[in-house]
């Protein structure tokens, strides 16, 4: 196929020229356009009068600086200069662009609706994403932390008043995997900030810190990350703390402190470029309208209704919804007051003045006289209430309640191959432990709607998921993908750290071996300021806070972690920044509020259940063949859906390898069966395995067992007894419990009956009938033999089937003469389990009691199984002796024992 560019020239030069011009209708307009043909040949060089666009020159505008031995640039001026503000901050080949645009008019509103977008595209890594639309569709839970990282810090700068829309999107452009971009997002954040119209009391720096045996981390990688026992992000001002977020292995008080010390001169690093970068290329603040109510409307209000609140917040007998009402009738008041009055800017500022009045009265009453709202000392912990296994039917479940605020978390085990995708562009590619949080309406009696992932409800779960992940046992300890359900069942302050306490019973209820209990407790603060200055001139410290000192307090300080250490730290607060030593102060009295809890919690359960006769699920790993695993799977994986569906269980399928998981242990025994028919095992020798009799010959059977493998049941090994023919004894189709006793060196496998079936014993019962026979016969004793099949599979025809053995006088003397002599008892012989077989006679002793059987203690710590019968009557007690002989063996080889009468 010829060039584009040539096909079109070899078209020109065939159409009919008119006076050296070519005439063409325009496409848009359908006017005539002309071209002469001494314009098409001119170059931009000529003097033909051609005009040739001019190159744009973009005015850029960068900094360049090192922190932790990285290189870090902050520009602008090159791409999105129609928003407000722009920075893309890069360090090594990862690049942030971060956007800041504001609305004109606060739309009459009384908060700020600050929106913060951040996006991972799939394109910052070179791939398509495989959705089935091949785009990126809702912002995933990373996505919306990562926002979370961005508007916790900057928020509190923005001045009092403004209430101007403002959003702010961060994309990653590239990544090379090897930094997280969620720290660069929010300096790039600051940076816009600074560099638009918006009044804003930036910059800030953040920071993430890492520590690798015992040595602190300025910005770690990915990798060193993945090593590190701490995971800090710290944001801050020239001299306040704005946020801190921490996810660490137990680490102490001191060494978070001496973590928080050494961040805080590195994040102030960030400040300076930022300051050269808007000096340079940054627009002049605009004089913004701020909505702020007159001193006069506010005494006005204040004096209606300081009393009343005083007198509502006095009384220690208030419950919570009591309490609002009883707030909310004298708002009611006061608003109609104002109406009849006609005062528009009171009714405007109501509740913004009235809200204010609120946390005065508060915080004189806390820093005054040290009284909180529902009379406790400040670091007195609300009632407590610890409830492990809930309900039975689940894997786990547990209720913890702090005063008002309930939790009920369940705890769900699935197979490895449910585990969470995470479509991220730098972390684990999937998370096997989830912790799921939700905040129903009806847990404040409100009414609501169920909509899609809730930021608060994502960052809430995620903190708690963080506070417990310390805990958990390495993965290949714990193969199961655990998911960790948090219903907040009523709230009354710190629903995420009731999580933390809920979830630590419910995983020690489904059974996993956790190192410790975790707890978590949130700490507040009261404080008064100087109005010119707004440093910090008293405080208080409140340890548990309520939901209302929540919202009428300065912080939220919410701290995780076991008797060890810290686990888990989220900080938020509302003033424009908190002295780091104050922070500091916080650790000692969380720790004291930790221990308190984990006692009541240790009270309720301390370790681990057990699974035995339990409704946790059972999972193993398996590996087999290639061959093997597809004959497993079958035609499209149609086997393998067919074997789920009839057995309730699931099948995971890996590299080599597959993974069962099933509910319970009956489930668990049905997939088995079916697996092992299918796909089979090792063949090893000595072991029993399930066959079907495909041909019968004159010297035996042949069998087939183990999912395929074939089998020669000799006729030597079909009875302890000579057997005549061997259609005597088995028929084709049927299924026979046999042992391998040899392997050739082909894989050919003998197998064996008699190898399952007890060995003939002298018993009086057999000598009376050789008695009986040596009466009629006197020159020759006749013993006849009773053959019977496995117990599992009982056939009538075997019934009957008997067998004659011609033996001398002689021979009987010599027997009935050992027979008499004295044996040693069975019992008290030393037991080996691979001597144990069908048939086995043995004195056990009752070890455990379950619902529906026994635990027999074997001897020489065998243990052995013994079911109800039903419509059994009779009781057992630990310790009775008892008189088992063994029936059949379990699919892990377990002997199952049935009662011989006496």
């Amino acid at each position: 196929m010829a060039p584009v560019g040539r096909m079109a020239n070899q078209l020109l030069s065939t159409l009919p020229w008119r006076g050296g011009r070519l005439s063409f209708r325009g496409i848009c307009d359908g006017r005539t356009a002309a071209f002469s043909s001494s314009s098409a040949a001119a170059t931009p060089d000529s003097d033909s009068g051609v005009r040739v666009p001019g190159k744009k020159f973009l005015e850029i505008f960068s900094e360049e600086f090192e922190i932790g031995a990285r290189k870090i640039t902050l520009e602008t001026g090159k791409i999105a200069r129609f928003a407000n503000g722009s920075v893309v901050f890069g360090m090594e080949d990862t690049k942030v662009l971060s956007t800041v645009a504001s609305a004109k008019s606060d739309g009459a509103r009384d908060f700020l609706p600050l929106t913060v977008d951040y996006q991972e595209k799939q394109f910052a890594q070179g791939v398509i994403p495989s959705t089935f639309m091949r785009r990126e569709g809702a912002p995933r839970e990373r996505e919306l932390l990562c926002g979370r990282i961005i508007d916790r810090p900057i928020r509190p700068l923005f001045p009092a008043g403004f209430f101007h829309e403002v959003q702010i999107m961060a994309s990653v452009l590239c990544s090379d995997g090897k930094q997280d971009p969620d720290v660069m997002a929010a300096n790039a954040t600051s940076a816009a900030l600074m560099l638009s119209d918006i009044p804003w009391g930036g910059p800030i720096g953040v920071v993430r810190v890492g520590r690798i045996c015992g040595q602190l981390i300025i910005n770690p990688s990915m990798d060193e990350l993945s090593l590190s026992d701490l995971n800090l992000i710290y944001a801050c001002t020239r001299d306040k703390t704005l946020m801190i977020d921490v996810q660490a292995c137990e680490i102490s008080e001191r060494d978070l402190e001496a973590a928080l010390r050494f961040a805080h001169p590195e994040a102030i690093k960030y400040l300076e470029p930022q300051v050269r970068l808007a000096e340079k290329a940054g627009k002049m603040k605009k004089e913004y309208k701020l909505s702020m109510v007159s001193d006069a409307t506010f005494e006005k209000i204040r004096s209606f209704t300081e009393a009343a609140i005083e007198a509502v917040f006095t009384d220690p007998t208030y419950g919570k919804f009591e309490r609002g009402e009883a707030l909310d009738n004298i708002t009611q008041d006061i608003k109609k007051e104002l109406e009849e009055e006609g005062d528009e800017e009171g009714l405007k500022f109501l509740s913004k003045t009235v809200d204010t009045v609120r946390k005065k009265v508060v915080r004189r009453r806390i820093i005054g006289e040290g009284l909180r709202v529902d009379g406790r000392r400040l670091d007195e912990v609300r009632p407590l209430y610890c409830e492990s296994g809930s309900f039975p039917v689940l894997h786990g479940s547990s209720i913890f309640s702090r005063g008002d605020t309930q939790v009920l978390c369940t705890v769900t085990l699935g197979a490895p191959g449910e585990a969470q995708r995470l479509d991220s562009l730098v972390g684990p590619p999937t998370k096997k432990f989830m912790l799921h949080y939700s905040f129903p309406p009806f847990c404040i009696n409100e009414v609501g709607k169920r909509v899609g992932l809730n930021r608060r409800e994502v960052g809430h779960g995620t903190l708690a998921e963080k506070a417990l992940l310390a805990v958990l046992p390495p993965e290949n300890e714990v193969p199961y993908t655990v998911r960790v359900n948090s219903e907040v069942m009523g709230s009354d302050g710190s629903t995420s750290m009731a999580s933390v306490c809920a979830g630590s019973m419910a995983l020690m209820d489904a059974g996993i071996q956790l190192k410790e209990h975790v707890a978590g407790v949130s700490v507040g603060l009261v404080s008064e300021t100087e109005p010119s200055t707004g440093e910090i001139t008293d405080y208080r410290i409140l340890t548990d806070i309520l939901g209302l000192e929540d919202h009428l307090g300065d912080m939220d300080f919410k701290i995780a972690g076991t008797r060890n250490g810290v686990t888990a730290i989220q900080l938020d607060i509302k003033p424009a920044g908190i002295p780091l030593d104050i922070i500091c102060e916080c650790l000692d009295p969380a720790r004291k509020a930790r221990l308190q809890i984990l006692d009541h919690m240790e009270q309720e359960i301390n370790v681990p259940r057990s699974q035995d006769g339990r409704n946790s699920p059972r999972l193993s790993t398996l590996k087999y063949n290639n061959d093997a695993i597809r004959k497993l799977i079958g035609p499209l994986g149609a086997l393998k859906r067919k074997i789920e569906e009839e057995t309730g269980g699931k099948i995971s399928v890996g590299d080599g390898c597959i993974t069962v998981i099933a509910k319970n242990q009956a489930i668990y025994d049905r997939l088995m069966e079916k697996i092992n028919f299918i796909a089979g095992r090792e063949i090893e020798q000595g072991s029993v395995y399930k066959c079907i009799v495909t041909a019968i010959k004159e010297y035996g059977a042949f069998v087939e067992f183990n999912g395929g493998h074939q089998g020669l049941l000799h006729i030597s090994e079909l009875s302890h007894q000579p057997v005549a023919r061997v259609s005597d004894v088995i028929s084709v189709g049927q299924v026979l419990n046999l042992m391998c006793i040899g392997l050739d060196i082909r894989g050919n496998a003998s197998l064996s009956l008699k190898a399952t079936l007890p060995k003939p014993s002298s018993v009086t019962s057999s000598r009376d009938e050789s008695s009986a026979l040596n009466e009629q016969a006197p020159k020759a004793n006749v013993e006849l033999k009773t053959v019977k099949n496995n117990e599992n599979q009982p056939r009538p025809s075997m019934e009957a089937l008997t067998a004659v053995v011609i033996r001398s006088a002689s021979e009987w003397d010599a027997e009935e003469k050992v027979a008499s002599q004295p044996q040693p008892s069975k019992a008290k012989s030393p037991i080996d389990a691979k001597k144990i077989k069908i048939g086995t006679v043995l004195t056990s002793k009752v070890f455990k009691i379950r619902k529906h059987g026994l635990v027999l203690d074997l001897e020489c710590g065998i243990r052995g199984m013994f079911w109800f019968e039903s419509g059994s009557t009779r009781e057992f007690s630990v310790g009775e002796e008892l008189l088992v002989k063994c029936s059949s063996f379990s699919s892990k080889g377990i002997p199952v024992m049935s009662l011989v009468q006496e």
